[in-house]
């Protein structure tokens, strides 16, 4: 972890991608490789992308960047400013509001409404954005553990263990605690408590209440359209409107972060199929206890937390030790969760990629080593 004074982020913009594009030439490369070497029917490399998830980051993408158009964030930014003077409170303020919504209203939503506020945050102070942006990450993947709702492959653990959802609550609750509690080390130990320091007044323009309200409703039918399965209806209806109403929005939306998501998809699912990986998985003795645990983390590094529960699944009997480990693996590597790539692209901040690495790798080994014992009984 660095020094709490490093890395003071000035204002970004919308050039400064935080995950950078090198990832996304990355996953290209690795997809090109799996051509040549495994060619595929393009239609079966289409079929493994799992577009419900890409199609409702694009949905939400959108409403962000109507939220953002509308000059609420930068009011709500200048108000919380007047009220917040301390660099630490702040830090803890937003690292525990994330935790918290991600347990409510599952990690990626959590972003998408904070991270945008962090970044128009940095705008009108002297803040260390990228330091602050990755211990939110930190902070959603933490707090969307704990539910069964929280994020997705607690769902679809819950559905293969049969536990009531408090009772999925209180196998999590061990984990979690210890998390957060290391989530609270590292915002103490990063920020530090010293005033904030507000930049020169800027010129942000008047709040425009209608095109608020529209992003409002839009946020709320695209929800109720995601719970339907009306993903498509719902897409094309949040784009129609803002193509009626602002269509700057529809030029705002992140397509490389769309595009790493997809080809993460059909580099890991490519990965997960090769004969090897499944052989492998037969022969290890990971079934439960600790070696489960440990083998959720080091397989969530490579291929990220949700398709390492899935591949995992069949090899791993002990369902909570699978739970906590693909939990504690969205941490380190930001492969590890798909929260990471979304929190550091949402911010738009310089070198966002290394700054994230030099915090969440050494989070990573002190919280599997801290929740290790838990799987030892």
């Amino acid at each position: 972890m660095t020094p709490p004074g490093a890395a003071r982020a000035a204002p970004s913009g919308a050039g400064h991608p935080g995950a950078g594009h090198g990832l996304l030439w990355l996953l290209l490369g690795i997809a090109v490789l799996f051509a040549l070497l495994r060619p595929r029917p393009p239609l079966e490399l289409l079929a493994m992308v799992d577009w419900q998830t890409v199609s409702a980051l694009a949905g939400l993408l959108l409403i962000t960047q109507g939220v953002e158009a509308s000059g609420m964030l930068q009011r709500l930014a200048r108000r919380l400013l007047v009220r917040v003077t301390d660099e630490r409170v702040l830090a803890f303020g937003l690292a525990g509001g994330a935790a918290l919504l991600a347990a409510l209203v599952t990690n990626d939503v959590s972003l998408f409404l904070l991270v945008p506020l962090t970044r128009v945050l940095a705008t009108q102070a002297h803040l260390p954005l990228a330091r602050l942006v990755a211990l939110q990450a930190l902070a959603v993947n933490a707090g969307s553990a704990l539910t069964p709702i929280g994020n997705p492959q607690n769902l679809y653990l819950w559905h293969r263990s049969g536990e009531s959802f408090a009772g999925f609550v209180a196998m999590m609750a061990p984990t979690v605690a210890v998390m957060l509690f290391w989530l609270a080390v590292a915002v103490w130990l990063l920020v530090p408590r010293q005033p904030i320091a507000l930049r020169e007044p800027q010129d942000h323009g008047a709040v425009q209440p209608r095109l608020l309200a529209v992003s409002a409703l839009l946020f709320v039918g695209f929800v109720v359209a995601l719970d339907r399965h009306w993903l498509l209806p719902g897409l094309i209806g949040v784009a129609a409107v803002f193509a009626l109403v602002r269509p700057r929005v529809l030029l705002g939306i992140d397509w490389a972060l769309l595009a790493i998501i997809a080809l993460m998809f059909v580099d890991l699912r490519q990965l997960a199929a090769l004969p090897w990986v499944a052989e492998m998985l037969r022969a290890a003795p990971i079934g439960e206890g600790w070696r489960a645990y440990l083998a959720a983390i080091l397989a969530s590094q490579v291929i990220s937390n949700v398709p390492a529960a899935i591949l995992l699944d069949g090899a791993v009997r002990d369902l909570p030790a699978l739970a906590a480990g693909v939990s504690v693996g969205g941490f380190g590597f930001v492969l590890g969760s798909l929260a990471n790539l979304i929190a550091l692209r949402l911010a738009r901040v310089p070198h966002g990629l290394a700054e994230f690495h030099r915090i969440s790798l050494p989070f990573l080994l002190v919280c599997a080593a801290s929740a290790l014992p838990l799987r030892l009984g």
